[in-house]
């Protein structure tokens, strides 16, 4: 039998030895500075911005609010029942986000089901589930502003725990 002029003989030890080195290039290209992009589970922290007052909502209906800025609208609502995330003395108010994180569009709230809906590719988030998405084009939930209710009822924001979009990172500069 004649051997092929192309053929290379390939041992164990040199089969191992490149597929370390190649696994190590791999790893070298993928390597993310620090600081360049937020890491999941992180909240980028603001200084605390009073939103409304305990007294100011109703049960069910969502009130407008901006924040951590202007060019970010949200909304804050008084579910009525208690809720992981919740925040004030029932549990059950909550404040998101109502830009779609799949593309941008408006999310308007659906008060019989208690999610956000986008009216450009019909993702829904659900409210009373920290704005986890429960169907569309989305690929992360819907980002969640993290609230404080002091002793006169005042509702403070003071994080966000996704990225909202159109920005790289939740870093005011």
């Amino acid at each position: 039998m004649k051997k092929c002029p192309k053929r290379v003989d390939l041992g164990r030890r040199q089969f191992l030895r490149g597929t370390g080195v190649a696994a190590a290039g791999v790893a070298a290209a993928t390597v993310v500075p620090t600081g360049s992009a937020q890491a999941a589970g992180d909240r980028a922290n603001y200084p605390s911005t009073r939103l409304a007052n305990i007294k100011d909502l109703k049960a069910n209906k969502p009130m407008d609010i901006s924040y951590p800025d202007d060019d970010s609208p949200g909304v804050l609502i008084k579910l009525g029942s208690r809720v992981d995330g919740g925040a004030g003395p029932d549990g059950d108010v909550v404040a998101y986000s109502i830009m779609c994180p799949h593309k941008g569009y408006t999310l308007e709230y659906d008060a019989s089901d208690k999610t956000l809906n986008c009216p450009g590719h019909y993702s829904r988030f659900d409210c009373e589930m920290e704005g986890q998405q429960v169907f569309g084009h989305s690929n992360q939930s819907l980002p969640m502003f993290s609230l404080r209710v002091d002793s006169k009822g005042d509702i403070h924001a003071e994080g966000v725990d996704e990225l909202i979009y159109g920005r790289v990172a939740n870093i005011r500069a």
